[in-house]
């Protein structure tokens, strides 16, 4: 394993503080926990916030600031923050008009961020919550009931985000944050599995020849292997499965997410954005808003995802579109 690190053990600490050094004009460290809020003054609106394991970096960080998240838990790499830690983001990011969590379909996940959500209420937090389930690779694989979240997560960050800034209550926000999650689906292939510092080992290895569809940011298994195509026929499957998925007709508005897993260059990415810009043409697909690079990775896992958004309400284009002020978007 060759990784630009110190000890294993401390990587998480040290990858925050980093982040905390690097961004000090837009957010901070809470003092004592894996947790990073932003630095505006408060104004009296929902805060929000989300988190999960590490090792998806920018995931979830770099997504706090104005206009997206209030705060962002840094559990382990690969492992669900404790619900302690996410008490604190909560508090954190309470503004006096409650908060909103938005959790990936991960069971860990779910029970932790739900028990933090009853410490916070026993505090007289008002908390509600979105869970997304955009891989539709696979039902029920490792560490889920149902689909995992994924890459989809960062689309709901923004428009939620957008939602928070405006003024909206917390009744709204959930209101918002159940339709959104309906209209969000990703998925994904992998070329090479992920090595997390503490094992020194990736978590499953691909023949030199081959790849796999619908593998998690876990590394949780996909449902096929195949030999190595050529980046047409890799975007074709994507989006065909996207378009059952939807069900696609020609003439619907969708807004498109192609991600980095974490050691795929841009120059592979781009190749593969002119594949599926061609095939979601053929297909009648009006493309409203396009967002291509590395948001929700998997430490240094080759592969990519793509993700679309049907664009069911206006406002949720403007949210999209709309500028914020963080380290990564």
């Amino acid at each position: 394993m060759k990784k630009i690190i110190n000890e294993p053990t401390q990587v998480v600490d040290e990858m925050l503080q980093g982040l905390s050094f690097m961004h000090d004009d837009l957010v901070e460290r809470l003092d004592g926990f894996d947790v990073i809020v932003r630095k505006p003054e408060k104004t009296g609106k929902v805060g929000l916030i989300s988190g999960g394991g590490s090792g998806h970096e920018p995931s979830h960080a770099g997504f706090v600031g104005d206009g997206m998240l209030s705060a962002a838990i840094c559990g382990a790499v690969f492992t669900s923050p404790t619900p302690d830690q996410i008490l604190e983001a909560i508090k954190a990011a309470d503004e006096g008009a409650g908060v909103f969590m938005v959790i990936k379909n991960y069971s860990g996940d779910i029970m932790n961020f739900e028990i933090a959500q009853e410490l916070a209420e026993m505090e007289g937090i008002d908390v509600a919550s979105v869970v997304v389930d955009d891989d539709i690779a696979v039902e029920n694989s490792l560490y889920t009931q149902g689909r995992r979240g994924v890459a989809g997560t960062i689309l709901v960050h923004k428009i939620l985000g957008a939602a928070a800034r405006s003024g909206k209550s917390l009744s709204e926000m959930k209101d918002l944050a159940d339709k959104l999650v309906l209209e969000i689906k990703t998925i994904g292939l992998a070329l090479s599995g992920a090595t997390v510092p503490e094992v020194g080992k990736p978590g499953f290895v691909l023949e030199d020849d081959e790849f796999e569809y619908g593998v998690g940011i876990h590394g949780e298994p996909g449902y096929k292997k195949e030999k190595m195509q050529p980046s047409a026929q890799l975007a074709s499957e994507l989006v065909e499965k996207l378009s059952e998925g939807f069900q696609l007709k020609a003439g619907e508005r969708y807004g498109l997410l192609i991600n980095g897993l974490g050691s795929t260059p841009l120059m592979e990415q781009y190749v593969f954005a002119n594949d599926v810009a061609k095939l979601l043409h053929e297909k009648g697909v009006e493309l409203a808003f396009k967002k291509i690079g590395n948001y929700m990775t998997s430490i240094d896992m080759a592969g990519l995802s793509l993700t679309l958004i049907r664009l069911a309400d206006d406002e949720w284009l403007d949210a999209l579109n709309a500028p914020v002020t963080t380290p990564a978007w």
